[in-house]
């Protein structure tokens, strides 16, 4: 049976704030963002499915793991993986925070290929998981 991939894009805006150094400067204070995340899935293509997964079935894990958590909401102060600095906000680390989530909300023989966090036209961030 022949693997496909299917790739579904969520929106949501988002504040988040860096460290005060200078990796960070001019970034340091609360901004946000007008978050794009493209997620995609990859599997047998099941002709009498008609892909992958469900379209819907995918929306649904995204809103539940990405958009509702994080909508409207400060990363920072909102998320625990990135309170009290534990974790910083950038972009790859969004990528690899929404992967952990998503992993196992999938269906069986569905597997996570890759999730692209991008901030801006020209910034973006992808993760593929660990090879």
């Amino acid at each position: 049976m022949p693997t496909a991939r299917l790739t579904r894009i969520v929106e949501f805006t988002a504040s988040h704030r860096f460290p005060d150094t200078p990796d960070f400067a001019g970034a340091t204070h609360d901004h946000s963002h007008r978050y794009q995340c493209a997620v995609t899935v990859r599997g047998p293509f099941d002709p009498a499915r008609g892909g992958v997964m469900s379209v819907k079935g995918l929306e649904a894990i995204l809103q539940r793991e990405i958009v509702a958590p994080l909508d409207g909401k400060h990363i920072n102060d909102d998320a625990p993986a990135f309170g009290d600095g534990a974790w910083v906000a950038t972009g790859e680390a969004l990528a690899v925070h929404f992967w952990n989530r998503i992993v196992p909300a999938l269906p069986a023989g569905v597997q996570l290929y890759c999730v692209r966090v991008q901030e801006s036209p020209r910034l973006f961030s992808e993760y593929f998981g660990e090879a």
